[in-house]
């Protein structure tokens, strides 16, 4: 096999030496030659494929000396087309004059080629030496004779040797003596065991398979470059002759005809110049009117601005051309240039675009590309072979971030833009004075490039409106008494709460789905009371007014450590009712706020409480349908004990005075709570602010001289109310 490579790869080059020499553009001739050579040798059997291409011969009983009277005959073959390559390892056969006695004589058919005998230097005889020798043909015939006598004297061992089949080169051989010319008559190719014959450039091969005639079947020329020359050019060939040529090459790309400077076609002079009359080169390219070349100057460079060429030599019976040589190039088509995009950029920038060229197209920030009136998430566009993009160019639309999110308990107003489109600007705020924003903060938004709405301060992310507590619409400008007290102005207290759990009390609105009141409102005969069965008034100053609003309560949460199932324990009074749906606050009905963490009691200070509970009217105890309300002051924890502690001499059941409580009142009495009352917060101010120091709890006689209202301290709850709260 490998012998077999070397002689294909000697073939190729011998081939394309051979089409260099006429035509440096004619390779591909050789590369097919190549190829086919490779395909026969592969897959087909060479001829006489079953005779040996080598082997080895020797004499009778080698190495060992050779018997007498020997007559020994091979006769050796290797396929046609090849001659035998001979080469001797040993030989050693008796010496004699003409090699008389004993010989190895070679035979080509009939004819004698050699003759040995001998020793490497004996001085009779004749030995081949160690260098090959090559026969005429594919066959010899070895004879090996010996007499009686010769190898029982000298002991000679007779002969070894090895035989190759060389393939022959039969291009390189004389032409024959008989006249019959050339094996071939223009180009002879060597190939393994035989050769082929071949032509120049506008001729081709005759059925004998050795001669050329002239031949201008050019074929089709479709690789993106190509030399061509019309018939025998630069020399003048046989007349009345019409070759045609095609270049055809790939959609996309344009011929160009670049013609050598010496270029003869005949042309006739006439009064209107030259004219190709009888010789000619057409020049047929589609949709363009063809052109007819003739006469001594060359045409230079053609650009076709196609992707086919028809060229079309003609010679007639006379005259003489010695013809035309050209290079073919190619280049590829042109695109027009795409335009621009508003607000967009069209990439890569490019003085011209060519076929398969690609642009993209990327919108400034804040844009997006539209086709069609549809949004795509990126484009391309390629040139096509016909000179046209493939796509159109999109559209470059602002973006836009859709609606901001409404804000709970506030809106949204609209500071620059359009439509919510890029770098919009819109500014929260919330419903005041009822709810203020988190951090005392009204946010601005801006819609930006990810069509999201963010904010200009880092900190906020989402705007939150917070209910605003202990800040009624209305001030009241005097303070009366519950008992015998005047009714509360409408707004004033917009955080009162009617409870009816089975009989009045209060509470106090904290959040919009918290009511604060006290234990013993929502607990009946040491029973808390189903939620079902609590009924919450709020939003006005008249109970029959408010009774068509009632509102649902989800759950009611007493303090786990209230106890009291005999009126005789009020500590830990305190308890909370969650609503099942929020409450949005307004003037009505606004929360009150929470003791601050650093509460005060002081004594003296005065507090507001309000209710619904009985009043005294003309010396009547009456149960109002109006809200009441009266100014008290915070009692001395001391003065409040003693009090409570002079009663039990004759009230010993009244409950005792815990630190979870305080009082307030006046000594002379006649302004208190009382029953009806209870659950309603006492409240304190603070920078403007009411918060619920305290809830109406008991006391041993409504506004009785020397007794004294007494109030669940709120601030000792603060992490119950607010663990109760987010649990729930």
């Amino acid at each position: 096999m490998f012998y077999l490579f070397v002689r294909l790869l000697l073939l190729h080059r011998r081939i394309s030496s051979l089409m260099d020499k006429f035509d440096p553009r004619m390779r591909w001739i050789s590369l097919f030659v190549w190829f086919l050579y490779v395909v026969v040798c592969e897959s087909l059997p060479l001829p006489d494929s079953d005779l040996p291409m080598h082997g080895e011969v020797h004499s009778p009983q080698y190495p060992g000396p050779y018997p007498p009277n020997v007559l020994e005959q091979w006769d050796l073959s290797v396929p046609e087309g090849f001659q035998i390559r001979l080469t001797f390892t040993h030989l050693d056969i008796e010496a004699s004059a003409g090699c008389f006695y004993d010989s190895l004589t070679v035979l080509h058919g009939e004819k004698l080629l050699w003759k040995f005998c001998g020793t490497e230097n004996s001085a009779d005889g004749l030995h081949p030496g160690y260098q090959p020798i090559l026969t005429p043909g594919n066959s010899i015939t070895l004879i090996f004779q010996t007499d009686q006598y010769n190898s029982e004297r000298h002991q000679n061992v007779g002969f070894s040797a090895q035989y190759q089949a060389i393939d022959i080169d039969e291009c390189s051989a004389p032409e024959p003596e008989d006249g019959s010319g050339p094996l071939c008559s223009q180009i002879c190719l060597n190939t393994l065991g035989s050769y082929l014959c071949s032509c120049h450039h506008g001729y081709e091969l005759r059925s004998d398979q050795h001669t050329c005639m002239l031949s201008c079947g050019g074929g089709v020329f479709d690789e993106p470059e190509g030399h061509l020359l019309s018939p025998g050019y630069p020399n003048s060939v046989p007349r009345a002759f019409s070759c045609q040529y095609i270049i055809s090459v790939e959609p996309g790309f344009t011929v160009s005809l670049n013609f050598s400077d010496q270029f003869h076609i005949e042309s006739v002079d006439i009064e209107e110049g030259p004219k190709c009359l009888y010789h000619w080169l057409e020049v047929i390219i589609p949709n363009q009117q063809s052109m007819k070349l003739c006469g001594g100057t060359s045409p230079g460079l053609i650009n076709t601005n196609s992707n086919t060429v028809t060229l079309n030599y003609h010679t007639d019976n006379q005259g003489l051309s010695n013809g035309w040589s050209l290079d073919y190039t190619t280049d590829r088509v042109k695109c027009p240039l795409p335009g621009s995009v508003v607000k967009g950029r069209v990439m890569p920038s490019l003085p011209e675009y060519l076929y398969r060229d690609h642009i993209y197209v990327r919108c400034d920030q804040g844009y997006k590309l539209m086709v069609d009136g549809h949004e795509i998430g990126s484009f391309s566009t390629a040139c096509r072979n016909n000179g046209q993009w493939h796509h159109p160019l999109p559209e470059c639309h602002i973006i836009d971030c859709g609606e901001p999110e409404p804000l709970h308990n506030g809106g949204v107003t609209f500071q620059s833009g359009f439509k919510n489109q890029y770098l919009s600007v819109v500014q929260y705020h919330c419903n005041e004075p009822f709810y203020s924003a988190l951090g005392g903060i009204n946010a601005t938004f801006i819609c930006e490039a990810d069509r999201k709405w963010s904010s200009n301060h880092n900190e906020i992310f989402s705007p939150l409106c917070l209910p605003v507590c202990g800040q009624p619409t209305k001030q009241i400008s005097d303070y009366q008494r519950i008992i015998g007290g005047s009714d509360a102005p409408k707004h004033t207290i917009p955080w009162q709460v009617l409870i009816n759990a089975g009989s009045r009390g209060g509470g106090a609105v904290i959040a919009d789905q918290w009511i604060l009141t006290a234990a013993h409102v929502v607990v009946t005969n040491g029973q808390q009371v189903a939620p079902a069965i609590v009924n919450i008034l709020m939003g006005d100053t008249d109970v029959h007014r408010m009774e068509t609003s009632r509102l649902n309560p989800a759950s009611v949460h007493v303090h786990p450590e209230y106890n009291n199932p005999d009126g005789s324990n009020y500590n830990n009074d305190i308890a909370l009712v969650k609503l099942q749906d929020p409450i949005t606050f307004n003037a009505t009905v606004m929360p009150v706020c929470l003791p601050p963490k650093n509460a005060t009691y002081t004594t003296g200070i005065m507090g507001q409480i309000s209710g619904f509970g009985i009043t005294n009217e003309d010396g009547r105890l009456i149960l109002t349908n109006k809200l009441k309300y009266v100014q008290l002051p915070v009692v001395d924890q001391g003065i409040c004990s003693n009090s409570i502690t002079s009663l039990k001499r004759t009230r010993p059941d009244l409950p005792d005075l815990t630190d979870n409580m305080f009082c307030a009142g006046i000594p002379e009495g006649k302004k208190d709570s009382c029953q009806g009352d209870s659950g309603s917060a006492f409240t304190l101010t603070e920078n403007g602010q009411f918060w619920a120091a305290g809830i109406v709890s008991w006391g041993a006689k409504c506004g009785q001289k020397g007794t004294y209202g007494v109030y669940t301290k709120v601030a000792n709850y603060l992490d119950w109310i607010h663990k109760v709260m987010q649990e729930n």
